[in-house]
């Protein structure tokens, strides 16, 4: 029987649903995504420092993804949510060096859905190319406020310069065509850009996805002094301080999201998704002056980890008196799921010509936890070779994750049922096992080959990078405007 982590179990729904069939229904879909926050950085997991009241009465409600995998870095996670396929068949291997770049051939999930008259937004991070033609806005989304990279401030890998200082605050971001100066700060500016969208939306008939993409807790652990204070007086190490005190923030403003959907009775014909993009990061610090061991829900290693600490991440789902309530759904599932999920929901009819999708739709198992689900194998690696070494990192950092099973690093072998921290190898008791997980991996590195589109691409200097060029073109021309989205209403 498998192991369980951490967290509220209930034995019963806590509603009962009508069994119709969720294909076709049209929901609103809104995904909210953190970067960088791990299994252990939520209360309802069982953290004990960091509070998130308001995410933990989600949880409760929520039917969760108890195995849900994702990639063990930031770009590789978004490719694979934008094409339904494992992230080196759509090019992105690194989260740097041109290596995000999202195939241009994709067919994405906006894409999809725009196909079937739904209006789509995405506030935040993108990070799979700040080229034109890789933008979001020629990707499928309508209504785009961003910033550039992989994070804001990460100036010398292709943010706005502008964004070095004061990071997380006053940012320069990409609102649309038009490079914008913003004010407050980063988290609490997506949460309410994406609100603003919605609300418009919501006078409308017409569907929506909003795809609310935070930069945080990303380093650098930059927050108000105010979200810092508890931590600081608890005896923590400021950069502790800093990431507890951005997820706190991130709570508050979830908070206000599910508050003004209840306000604008936009509930019932909502679906809305809390998950993480990778494992956690800061793994450690000081309390007092004695360095600690922060809460990883009991999972080994963190992001950029081919562990389950790398790419277990929380998955939480609502859609009110659609879903059930306080439902675990225990059948291995992962990132690339999403994309035929949402287009079933939705009533895509996807084109003959288009990516194969390697997502399986969760709609069944939405409809029925205990639906027949076929065994799978999901493949991990965390990419980042230098250029030209892709050889000889075939076995460096990767793993097969089954059912079962996690193979890690073409030697260790771990029981995930029985047991969830990879505590010991059973490599030895299993050859079998192991004969069976490396066929299916060398066959998928192998497939996977031709299809890295992005590699030997010449890495570009700061000032060459795209955004940062059309920064200076557009000052130049008409200058930077300051931008707020509209008004929401406490």
């Amino acid at each position: 029987m498998k192991t369980l982590l951490v967290g509220l179990v209930f034995s019963l729904p806590l509603i009962q649903v009508h069994a119709s069939s969720l294909k076709g229904t049209r929901p609103n879909i809104i995904l909210v995504m953190t970067d960088d926050q791990g299994m252990g950085d939520l209360s309802c997991m069982g953290n004990k420092v960091v509070r998130t009241p308001h995410i933990d009465a989600f949880y409760k409600k929520a039917t969760r993804l108890t195995d849900f995998q994702v990639s063990p870095t930031c770009a590789p996670t978004r490719a694979a949510m934008m094409s339904g396929r494992p992230p080196f068949k759509v090019g992105v291997t690194h989260t740097i060096f041109q290596r995000e770049r999202l195939a241009p051939d994709v067919f994405t999930l906006p894409q999809a859905l725009k196909s079937a008259g739904y209006a789509t937004g995405l506030f935040g991070k993108w990070h799979l190319g700040d080229e034109e033609a890789y933008l979001p806005q020629n990707r499928g989304f309508d209504e785009v406020l961003m910033h550039g990279a992989g994070g804001i401030g990460q100036v010398r890998l292709g943010d706005f310069l502008q964004n070095e200082e004061n990071v997380y605050f006053d940012n320069a971001l990409l609102h649309n065509d038009t490079i914008v100066k913003t004010k407050g700060y980063c988290t609490d500016l997506f949460f309410h850009a994406g609100l603003a969208w919605i609300r418009e939306q919501e006078k409308t008939d017409v569907p929506y996805f909003s795809y609310i993409s935070l930069n945080a807790p990303h380093a650098p652990m930059a927050v108000a002094e105010s979200y810092k204070k508890r931590f600081l007086d608890l005896g923590y190490d400021k950069r502790t301080a800093g990431r507890y005190g951005m997820i706190e923030n991130i709570d508050d403003n979830f908070a206000l999201l599910l508050k003004k959907l209840n306000e604008w009775d936009a509930l019932e014909n909502t679906l809305i998704i809390f998950m993480t993009d990778n494992g956690g990061t800061h793994l450690s610090g000081k309390l007092n002056g004695k360095r600690v061991k922060h809460f990883n829900a009991n999972l080994k290693g963190g992001k950029n980890s081919p562990t389950e600490g790398g790419t277990h991440v929380p998955a939480f789902w609502q859609w009110k008196g659609k879903l059930r309530e306080g439902v675990d759904i225990k059948q291995l599932t992962a990132h690339l799921d999403l994309f035929p999920t949402f287009c079933e929901l939705a009533g895509v009819t996807l084109p003959g010509k288009m990516q194969k999708l390697d997502g399986l739709s969760l709609v069944p198992l939405l409809q029925d936890p205990a639906a027949a689900w076929p065994e799978r194998e999901l493949f991990v690696h965390c990419g980042r070779w230098n250029s030209g070494q892709r050889a000889k990192a075939k076995f460096q950092k990767c793993a097969v994750r089954t059912n079962k099973w996690r193979f890690v690093n073409n030697k260790e072998l771990y029981d995930i049922e029985n047991d969830p921290s990879e505590t010991t190898d059973v490599s030895l008791a299993y050859p079998d096992v192991i004969a069976k997980l490396r066929k299916s991996y060398d066959q998928w590195w192998d497939a996977t080959g031709p299809l890295l589109v992005n590699e030997g691409l010449p890495r570009v200097k700061p000032e060459d990078q795209p955004l940062v060029i059309r920064y200076a073109k557009q000052l130049a021309e008409k200058g930077i405007p300051e931008w707020a989205p509209a008004e929401i209403g406490n």
